[in-house]
């Protein structure tokens, strides 16, 4: 029996028919995650009739064909091309697919992350209340990064959460949110804030071979104070020593509407000789972690792994071309939950975790209106992993010999 139907028992009557909705931009994860929901519904169709007996089950695929056609001025509609009365729909959107384009006054325009997110509210109000619940998987929290005020500025964040919960969205599921405490904007629908930490780890373990997972040969190293919950996260489970840089600031200047950093502090044991893995929720241009890179060697580090969910590189690869190739960077561990250039997909130092498999399995249980909580923690299925890993070594290790 399939282990996914075993452990998250699935014998249950859904919700509604299960609908997914993949907008434009995620047309490659949704025809994945749909690949997985179809695989599980013919295995459970023919292990338990009783289990499909609500119309609309059986579908040959779980994808809605929706689209948002542009006018020449930009403006545009959300259309659906067929009925969702009485489903479960399940909204996938990246806000972060820049490759996506449409025309305005005949010039060729980038989708921005307040196009998407204005679609994806289009497509929710072409549904016009008839599903019976609707759920949204945005990876990328839309302006996650401006989740709190400091002086005269908006609350992006809270307020398009608000929004949403305006237009009837019940459940929104998200990916290793900048901060998790803007879920206190909409307490009245389900938040989901899903860390992809087993998948991390999972991809650099089948792409690195010869790692010491231990404290004499490892540490964990937090690029900042606003990063160490997500770095103590995975130095408890890997068991290893943490340590802290924190940024000095020229708080006397603004460049790009930040504070330039001056200097980057550590505070921890020595890295010296150690393997460093160093984790955040996002690369943007990609300069700081750079700088990291190269102040963890400077104390004499061994190999560098940055761990990002999230892998934009704002101002192209180049600068991390020549950090690999000099030697201050061995791998960039990153999902697939948002739009990647194929010249970074290509390069020798990307490693790619998928999450296409992780999403259809939330899909399903909350289509099942099962608990999250089994999903949500990865602590044994990471203890499970390491265990093989380390087997697999020592297997290695003997035929070496």
């Amino acid at each position: 029996m399939n282990s996914f139907l075993t452990e998250w028992d699935l014998k249950s009557i859904p919700v509604g028919p299960l609908g997914l909705i993949a907008m434009s931009g995620c047309e490659e994860m949704g025809n994945k995650v749909n690949g997985w929901l179809k695989k599980w519904n013919s295995l459970q169709e023919s292990q338990d009739e009783e289990f499909y007996t609500m119309p609309g089950l059986n579908r040959d695929s779980f994808l809605i064909k929706t689209y948002c056609p542009r006018f020449g001025t930009g403006e545009s509609k959300g259309v659906i091309k067929e009925s969702v009365r009485g489903y479960d729909i399940y909204i996938i959107v990246d806000v972060c697919a820049y490759n996506k384009t449409f025309k305005m006054y005949d010039m060729e325009v980038p989708m921005s992350p307040d196009d998407h997110f204005q679609d994806l509210k289009r497509v929710i109000a072409a549904i016009g209340g008839k599903a019976k619940r609707i759920s949204v998987i945005m990876p990328m929290l839309y302006e996650s990064r401006q989740h709190k005020r400091s002086s005269r500025e908006s609350l992006d964040c809270a307020l398009a959460l608000q929004e949403l919960q305006n237009y009837g969205v019940t459940n929104i599921i998200t990916f290793d949110a900048h901060d998790p405490r803007v879920a206190n904007s909409v307490p009245l629908i389900g938040f989901e804030n899903v860390m992809p930490t087993y998948q991390m780890i999972k991809a650099l373990t089948r792409t690195e071979k010869g790692l010491r997972i231990d404290k004499d040969n490892m540490m964990v190293v937090a690029p900042d104070e606003g990063a160490m919950q997500r770095n103590i996260f995975y130095s408890s489970v890997l068991g290893l020593d943490l340590g802290m840089f924190y940024k000095r600031r020229d708080y006397t200047t603004v460049v790009n509407g930040r504070n330039p950093i001056v200097a980057h502090e550590y505070l921890g044991a020595s890295v010296e000789g150690k393997d460093v893995i160093v984790v955040d929720d996002m690369i943007a241009s990609g300069d700081s972690m750079i700088d990291l890179c190269k102040e963890l060697k400077a104390r004499k580090a061994n190999r560098i792994f940055a761990v990002a969910t999230f892998a934009f590189f704002t101002s192209g690869i180049e600068e991390f071309n020549k950090a690999y190739n000099e030697g201050y960077l061995t791998k960039v561990v990153s999902s697939n939950l948002t739009y990647r250039r194929p010249e970074v997909t290509a390069a020798p130092w990307f490693v790619e975790a998928d999450l296409s498999k992780y999403i259809a399995y939330i899909i399903a249980t909350l289509n099942h209106d099962r608990t999250l909580s089994k999903l949500l923690n990865p602590y044994n299925r990471i203890k499970n992993l390491l265990e093989r890993y380390q087997n697999e070594q020592t297997a290695e290790g003997f035929r070496m010999a």
